[in-house]
């Protein structure tokens, strides 16, 4: 018998009766079923998430800052309605604890009392963190308590990111107030530079000039003690000249006396001569002369007279003169004494004036080097007040000039200063895309091992008549195969088709689909010769432990160790694999990698199944005499 007679003949039993072609219909639509209706039911969840019923509770009192009432609560609860991701219903918190215990709502976010407030409470000697409460109930879903978790981060996320663009909205103003400040500062601070420069150079000039000052009164000083020291027997001799001048004086004055008399005289003399000249003229007449002889006679007296008039007029002179002496020796005489009068106060001021010189000398020294003193702090104050000028520029050079809009979108920015940019190098696209290589792989090997409730593993006939093991496994292989390939068909058209996943590659998925399916159709062939009754048991017991090792929900890696160990052992994790990489778009090397496992896996399979039915072909054991322990 050939290989197709057999395919024929399997098929013929397989359509026999109207039952037999519904039963075998009902088993070739089990994995459309499992695959398509699993698949449709998980399509995309979350894009479902407005359906769940949530309970919203705000026991926020809010609280007062600068006379401004805020609450937060209100807030907060706003945004979460508005953005209506869950189907939120604000509530009492009475209703709330009813409604999640009762499964009316899958949980409940409660906002407490001192929300608002212990949110601003960082700026208050008592900081606290704010609390939102999360009530959740595993009894109405588990996924819905972790859901619940997922979004009560989220929640506060929102939250932090609201309260930190407050918080960063009153820092940059605060920054921009110091900024202005700042600004004025570095104005006064110019200010100031300039003032202290000038401080600078007046205390330079003045250090300078008590410089000078200090020499000059030391020399006044020495001039002065030089002075006193040659001033000092004036008094004596003043008081001597005084006593002189005064006997000077005295004696002058007998002079002037005694030519007053001698003038007077000469005087009277030369005004008895007219007199005289009469009266000789009266005796020469009167003794008998003529007048010529008088003339004559009085002609020789007159030469006399005008010697009288000179002498009388130099003695006037003179005597004038005289007078003239003796009055200036008397003034000489009073200043002589009006000079040692003030002698002694003269020389008394020398000392004083020497001394006060000594003492300004003294002074003039210390204001010196105070002034050196005060131009080195004046200088050190200038260095440290320039320091304080480039310190103030560079302060507000280095604080932006922002306004209001820039700094509320800084605000923002600080925030939320991270944005997530996701670049996948694949993508499935929705969490039912993601499930969809596990899900197919499994409804492969569940279509295989259900057509292996009705399909024969090999022809008994055929073993005992033909005895051609290969054949024979060929045969009972190939029906299975090909109806799992027909499964495959409707199942990718359910996959790609009516549920919209995107396939990158479609022949490429297509063909995985079909070999894993001819692949696990081996292995139960395999199986079933092996152990009869007991290897479709198996089947299903391997079938479990691939759902398990697989890693089609969670990474493999995630799995305890003794199974992590498994996840490589079996084939269906190439299948998915496999899946993954055509249906997302990712490495078609690496898909070419698990197609050949999973071709080393088909003909293992077959080999073994050849072996097995050689080995039937030759003896019989008690096992295939015996009843099978299963249906």
């Amino acid at each position: 018998m050939k290989v197709f007679a057999m395919l024929r003949a399997e098929f013929a039993r397989l359509t026999a009766t109207t039952m037999a072609k519904v039963a075998l219909l009902a088993l070739m639509v089990v994995p459309l079923l499992y695959g398509g209706l699993y698949l449709w039911a998980n399509q995309d969840p979350y894009d479902n998430l407005d359906q769940v019923p949530v309970a919203l509770v705000v026991d926020d009192e809010g609280t007062t800052s600068d006379g401004d009432y805020t609450n937060y609560g209100d807030d907060v609860a706003e945004s979460l309605l508005e953005d209506g991701t869950f189907s939120w219903s604000r509530v009492s918190r009475s209703s709330a604890e009813h409604g999640v215990a009762s499964g009316d709502f899958d949980f409940s976010v409660t906002i407490p009392a001192a929300f608002s407030e212990s949110l601003v409470s960082p700026q208050t000697d008592d900081p606290r963190q704010a609390e939102v409460v999360l009530t959740t109930n595993d009894a109405n879903s588990y996924l819905a308590s972790t859901i619940g978790e997922s979004a009560i981060t989220t929640i506060k996320e929102q939250i932090v990111s609201m309260v930190n663009e407050q918080a960063a909205s009153r820092m940059l103003d605060a920054i921009a107030e110091i900024r202005v400040n700042l600004v004025s500062a570095a104005d006064g601070a110019d200010k100031l530079a300039d003032g202290a420069e000038t401080a600078y150079n007046g205390s330079s000039d003045l250090a300078d000039g008590l410089a000078k000052l200090t020499t000059g009164a030391t020399s006044l000083s020495d001039g002065l003690d030089e002075l006193k020291s040659k001033t000092q027997s004036l008094p004596g001799q003043t008081e001597t000249l005084a006593n002189g001048a005064a006997q000077v004086a005295a004696g002058n004055q007998k002079i002037a006396d005694t030519a007053d008399s001698v003038a007077a005289a000469s005087e009277s003399f030369n005004s008895a001569l007219p007199g005289v000249r009469t009266d000789i003229s009266e005796w020469l007449t009167e003794q008998g002369y003529d007048d010529g002889q008088i003339a004559e006679v009085l002609a020789k007296l007159d030469p006399l007279r005008s010697k009288a008039d000179a002498v009388n007029s130099t003695v006037q002179g003179t005597v004038s003169s005289i007078d003239d002496l003796s009055n200036g020796a008397w003034q000489v005489s009073n200043g002589a004494r009006a000079l040692a009068d003030a002698m002694p106060a003269l020389t008394a001021g020398i000392s004083d004036a020497a001394a006060g010189a000594s003492q300004l000398e003294e002074g003039a020294s210390t204001a010196s080097a105070g002034a050196v003193s005060l131009r080195d702090g004046l200088s050190s104050l200038l260095g440290g007040i320039t320091e304080l000028r480039d310190g103030l520029h560079e302060g507000v050079n280095s604080i932006p000039n922002s306004s209001e809009e820039l700094r509320d979108s800084q605000a923002a920015t600080i925030a939320d200063p991270v944005d997530v940019s996701t670049s996948a190098v694949t993508k499935a696209g929705t969490y039912g895309a993601g499930l969809a290589p596990f899900f197919v792989a499994l409804a492969a090997w569940i279509g295989i091992y259900a057509l292996f409730l009705i399909i024969k593993p090999v022809s008994k006939r055929a073993i005992t008549a033909i005895r051609a093991p290969i054949r024979t496994a060929l045969a009972g292989w190939m029906m299975p195969a090909g109806l799992g390939a027909i499964q495959m068909i409707a199942l990718y058209f359910i996959v790609s088709g009516a549920l919209g996943f995107t396939v990158h590659q479609p022949w490429g998925a297509f063909g995985i689909m079909a070999l894993s399916s001819m692949t696990f159709a081996a292995i139960i062939l395999a199986l079933n010769v092996w152990f009869g009754s007991v290897g479709q048991f198996l089947g299903l017991v391997l079938m479990v432990v691939q759902l398990v090792t697989a890693g089609g929900t969670f990474p493999w890696q995630t799995l305890p160790e003794p199974l992590r160990a498994l996840h490589f052992a079996f084939p269906m994790p190439y299948t998915v694999d496999a899946l993954r990489q055509f249906m997302y778009g990712g490495s078609y090397a690496a898909a070419g990698q698990d197609a050949i496992v999973l071709g080393l896996w088909l003909v293992g399979a077959l080999a073994l199944t050849a072996v097995g039915v050689a080995r039937m072909t030759r003896f019989r054991t008690m096992r295939d005499l015996q009843p099978s322990l299963i249906g």
